[in-house]
Parts: structure tokens; sequence; C-alpha cells
């Protein structure tokens, strides 16, 4: 059986199309941790985070006409979020090139590898993931942090099936190319 949206999110969004901001707050409140946990997959700083995930919810609130009710809301609030969060990463490609993305993310290689601590291990897989394009990141971010399988990152992205799997297949060549040259795997 398919999931519906709660009895509470479709009072929520009947009133927020009327016009009352209080009902949308609600719904703001509801999903705000669950689109802050996303977001964080997209920017490991805390301001940028906090923006975007702003910027998700001002999206979804203009957008909120076009919600259809067929699904749970945070299944289609997540669709907006990946969205938000895929355009910030092409917004900085944009900013800075390739050269300048490299010698910005600082990849804690100091410690070895097998030794840093989980933070630092983690640190080093996001400077890692910095340094591949946004279409890459993307997939590779909605297939092994959110754990979605390829149909729900077509969805999530609106890319097609046989898209989804082909950049998932050359990201994960990508990264790995990546990981050698840092001495982090090796052959």
């Amino acid at each position: 059986m398919a999931e519906t949206v709660s009895e509470a999110d479709q009072q929520d969004i009947a009133a927020s199309l009327n016009g009352d901001g209080e009902a949308y707050g609600r719904l703001v409140r509801r999903y705000q941790d669950q689109v802050a946990a996303q977001m964080w997959r997209f920017a490991r700083d805390r301001t940028v985070l906090e923006e975007l995930v702003q910027d998700v919810f001002v999206e979804a609130y203009s957008s909120l006409k076009g919600f259809r009710g067929s699904a749970p809301f945070l299944h289609w609030l997540r669709r907006v979020a990946t969205r938000v969060g895929y355009r910030y990463w092409k917004s900085q490609g944009r900013k800075r090139d390739r050269e300048e993305a490299l010698s910005e993310t600082s990849l804690n290689l100091a410690v070895a590898p097998e030794v840093q601590s989980p933070y630092e291990a983690a640190e080093t897989f996001y400077g890692l993931l910095a340094k591949l394009p946004p279409p890459d990141r993307l997939v590779l971010t909605l297939f092994y942090f959110e754990e979605c399988d390829t149909n729900e990152i077509a969805v999530r992205t609106g890319w097609t099936l046989t898209l989804v799997k082909v950049r998932l297949h050359r990201a994960r060549k990508k990264l790995k190319t990546l990981l050698t040259e840092v001495g982090i795997r090796s052959e």
C-alpha cells in the first residue's frame, strides 16, 4: 500500500495555500530536522547549512501549489531539497575553478587514514567528494549517504534511470581514482 499524506500535513498545506503563515510554520518545524540532516550532505559549514535549509523551505512554499499529495509531504520536500543542494554545488563550482577547489580542500592526510578519528575520516572523504563535479557528488551522496536506490535517485533528480546508472558508475570510478591518488586505496 502506498504511503499517503498525513492528516496534519493535509490540513497545514491547505491552510498554507490559503495564506495561513502559522500553518506553514508548523510544516517547517515538523520537517526542519530531516531537511537539515539531508542538507548536511551538501554543506559542512553550519552557516551555509542554515541558508540551504531556509532555501529549501522558501522554494517549497513557492512551489506548494504543485504538491499533488500522491506521496508523503516529506518525500516531496526531499526532492526540493535535492534540487536546492545540487544548485548550491553548481554555483560553488562556477565561483571557483577546479584548481582553486583542489587547493582550498585540505585533506587531513597528515594522519594516516587508518588512524584518523571518525570526524577526520569524514572530513577527508567530504574533501575528496568536493573534488568531483556536482552531478557525480550528487549521485554518490544520494546513493551512499541517503541510501536511495537508482529509481529514487531518478525521481529526486529528474534524470532518467539509465542516466542515473551511468553517472553512478562513472562517479565511482572517479572517486576510486581520487582515493588511489591520495594513497587511501591501493590496487
